[in-house]
C-alpha cells in the first residue's frame, strides 16, 4: 500500500511539473524595477524565446514555470536595458580609429597627441576629435600654424568635441581647394588679418571633410563591433544613432541579420536628399533589432563653438548671434515633406532662436496630424514663452551636457538667459515625457552618469555642491523612465521594450547597487554586473 501511494504521489508530482509551462530562464531573488505604468517592483521574472513571460513574486514564478535555467540574482537590482535616445554609435566606434583629443588641456597637448598618433599609425590623412578650447587656459580657437610646420604634406582635420567646428592644416585646405575667397553658407570660416586660421564652423566643414578618404567597410564593421562592446559594458541595449547614411544603415542591418551585431539601433537618417527620398519611397523599415523611421535635421550649431542660433547677441561676443544652418523656408519644406509621411522629424536645435523657429514650424505642419512624436534634439536654450510649444513635441535631451557646459555657458548667455538653458524639468512638465541620452562620443557613454547628472545636476567632481540650477533636476523615477520607457516611446517602441513586462523583449541590466535608494554620492559607484539582450547575456563583469 505504501509503495502504491508513493507511486501515485510521484506520478502527480511528475504530471504537475509537466503541466507547468516550460521557459528558458527564471530569475529569482531580484529587486526588479519594472518601470511599468505604476513603477512596480518585483522579485522574479520568467523568460522564453527572448521575451518576458511574466514578472511577479518568487513564489508565483517558481510555482508556475518549469525553467531550463535558474538565475539567482541574490538581491541585486535589475532595470530595463538602458536606451540612449541620442548618440553617435558608429561615430563612437570610428573615434577609436582616430586621434583622441578628449580631455586635452592646451593646444600644445593636442599637437603632442597628433604627433604620437602619427608615429604609431602613419596614416595618409590624420583625423581626430575631442578638443575644446573652453578647457584651455587660453580659451580661444586654435590656428593652424603649428600643424603646418610639423605636417606640411599630410592633411589634418580635427573636430571640436561637439563636432560643430574643426581645425584643418594648410595641406587639408589645399586638398579641398579652399581659399580666402571661397563662398559658403550656414556657418563660418574664421580669418585673421586677411588669412585663413584653419577653423571651419558648421556647414563649411563639409568643404574640408568631403575630401577625407572614405572609411573602408572593414574598418566600419570593426567600429560598430567596438561600439557595441562599449555599450554593453554600460548596460545599453538600444541606441538612437542620430544621423546615418543609407550605406551605414544597410551595413548595420547586415551585421544584425548575421548575428554579429546584437545591439538594437534606432537609426535616424541623415538629411541628404537621396537617402531621405529612398526611405520615404521604401517606407518604414523595421526588424527586431533595427528601426528606420526618422530623419535627423540640423537647425543650428553648438553653444560651445558659438554656432547656436540665438535671439539676442552672445554675451561674450558682441553682435554675434550664431547661425541657422539653412533658411527657414528649407526647414519648412522638409517638415512638410515628412509630415505627409510616416517618418518622424528629429531636429538638432540648441539656441533659443533655432528652437523657436522649429517649434513653430512643427506646430504649423502638424496641426492636423495625430501622434507624430516629432522630436527636438538637445532643446538646450528655450525661451520661457516657447516652452509650451513642447506640448506636442518630445524633448530629447542630454543631462551631462548641462554639467559639462555649466563652467562656461553663462559666459555665452549671460546671467538672465542661462536660466532658460538645460531646463529639463520645465520641458518635462510641458510635454509629460522626456527622452534622455548622452550624445556620445561628445559626452561619456555611461547611462549612470546620465542618471546622476539628471537627478543631482552635478558633474564627476560632485560640483556644484547644491547642483547646477537644481530646480530643473529630475526625480529618480523620471530619470529612469527617461532612459527606458520614455526613450522607447520617443522611438515608437514602447510596446516592445523600455519596461520589464510580459510580451516585451528580455532586455535588462543587473546593477551592483540599488539605483533608486542609495545616497546621491553612491550613484557614481554603480556599475553594471550583467547585460542581457533577448534574454541572452551579452556582457558579464
Amino acid at each position: 500500500m505504501r509503495t502504491y501511494i508513493l507511486l501515485i504521489a510521484s506520478s502527480i508530482l511528475l504530471l504537475s511539473c509537466e503541466l507547468k509551462p516550460a521557459v528558458d530562464t527564471i530569475i529569482i531573488n531580484a529587486n526588479i524595477y519594472t518601470v511599468n505604468d505604476n513603477f512596480e517592483v518585483a522579485q522574479a521574472m520568467a523568460i522564453k524565446d527572448g521575451k518576458i513571460v511574466e514578472v511577479a513574486s518568487n513564489l508565483v514564478i517558481q510555482s508556475k514555470y518549469r525553467p531550463e535555467y535558474i538565475n539567482n540574482a541574490e538581491g541585486k537590482t535589475i532595470v530595463p536595458g538602458f536606451i540612449d535616445a541620442h548618440c553617435h554609435f558608429l561615430g563612437l566606434g570610428l573615434s577609436k580609429q582616430k586621434v583622441n583629443l578628449v580631455g586635452t588641456k592646451s593646444f600644445d597637448e593636442v599637437i603632442e597627441r597628433i604627433v604620437d598618433f602619427q608615429k604609431e599609425k602613419n596614416v595618409a590623412y590624420i583625423t581626430g576629435r575631442g578638443w575644446d578650447q573652453n578647457d584651455w587656459d587660453i580659451k580661444e580657437y586654435p590656428t593652424k600654424e603649428k600643424l603646418d610646420k610639423l605636417f606640411p604634406n599630410t592633411p589634418i582635420a580635427i573636430r571640436r568635441i561637439d563636432g560643430h567646428a574643426l581645425l584643418a592644416n594648410q595641406a587639408a585646405i589645399d586638398l579641398a581647394g579652399v581659399t580666402i575667397n571661397t563662398l559658403f553658407e550656414g556657418g563660418e570660416i574664421l580669418k585673421k588679418e586677411g588669412q585663413l586660421t584653419g577653423v571651419f564652423i558648421d556647414m563649411p566643414m563639409d568643404l574640408i571633410e568631403n575630401k577625407i578618404p572614405p572609411t573602408p567597410k572593414k574598418q566600419k564593421i570593426q567600429a560598430l563591433l567596438d561600439a557595441q562592446t562599449h555599450g554593453f559594458y554600460f548596460g545599453l541595449t538600444t541606441v538612437d544613432d542620430a544621423g546615418l547614411s543609407r550605406s551605414s544603415i544597410e551595413l548595420i542591418d547586415s551585421l544584425q541579420q548575421s548575428g554579429d551585431l546584437k545591439m538594437r539601433i534606432y537609426a535616424m537618417i541623415s538629411n541628404k536628399k537621396e537617402d531621405v527620398d529612398y526611405y520615404l519611397q521604401k517606407g518604414i523599415y523595421k526588424t527586431d533589432k533595427l528601426n528606420v523611421r526618422s530623419v535627423k535635421v540640423y537647425a543650428d550649431g553648438a553653444l560651445g563653438s558659438r554656432g547656436a542660433a540665438l535671439k539676442k547677441s552672445y554675451s561674450d561676443k558682441h553682435n554675434h548671434f550664431g547661425a541657422l544652418l539653412s533658411s527657414p523656408e528649407s526647414f519648412k519644406e522638409i517638415a512638410e515633406k515628412l509630415a505627409n509621411s510616416e517618418f518622424q522629424m528629429n531636429t538638432h536645435a540648441i539656441g533659443d532662436s533655432a528652437n523657436a523657429m522649429l517649434l513653430n514650424i512643427y506646430k504649423e505642419v502638424l496641426k492636423d496630424k495625430v501622434n507624430k512624436r516629432w522630436r527636438i534634439e538637445h532643446a538646450q536654450i528655450v525661451s520661457s514663452e516657447d516652452v509650451e510649444l513642447f506640448k506636442n513635441v518630445i524633448p530629447s535631451v542630454q543631462p551631462t551636457h548641462a554639467t559639462s557646459d555649466m563652467y562656461w555657458a553663462e559666459d555665452r548667455l549671460g546671467a538672465a538667459r542661462i536660466k532658460t538653458a538645460y531646463a529639463y524639468k520645465k520641458l518635462l512638465k510641458a510635454h509629460g515625457k522626456i527622452a534622455l541620452g548622452t550624445d556620445f562620443p561628445v559626452e561619456k557613454v555611461s547611462p549612470i552618469l546620465t542618471f546622476y547628472a539628471a537627478v543631482t545636476r552635478k558633474d564627476l567632481k560632485q560640483f556644484p555642491k547644491n547642483g547646477f540650477q537644481i530646480e530643473n533636476a529630475l526625480t529618480r523615477e523620471e530619470a529612469l523612465r527617461g532612459m527606458t520607457i520614455w526613450a522607447a516611446y520617443s522611438n515608437f517602441e514602447e510596446n516592445e521594450k523600455g519596461s520589464l513586462e510580459a510580451g516585451k523583449f528580455a532586455d535588462f541590466a543587473i546593477l551592483n547597487k540599488n539605483i533608486m535608494e542609495i545616497s546621491e554620492d553612491e550613484i557614481l559607484d554603480i556599475h553594471v554586473e550583467e547585460t542581457y539582450v533577448n534574454g541572452e547575456i551579452v556582457y558579464k563583469k
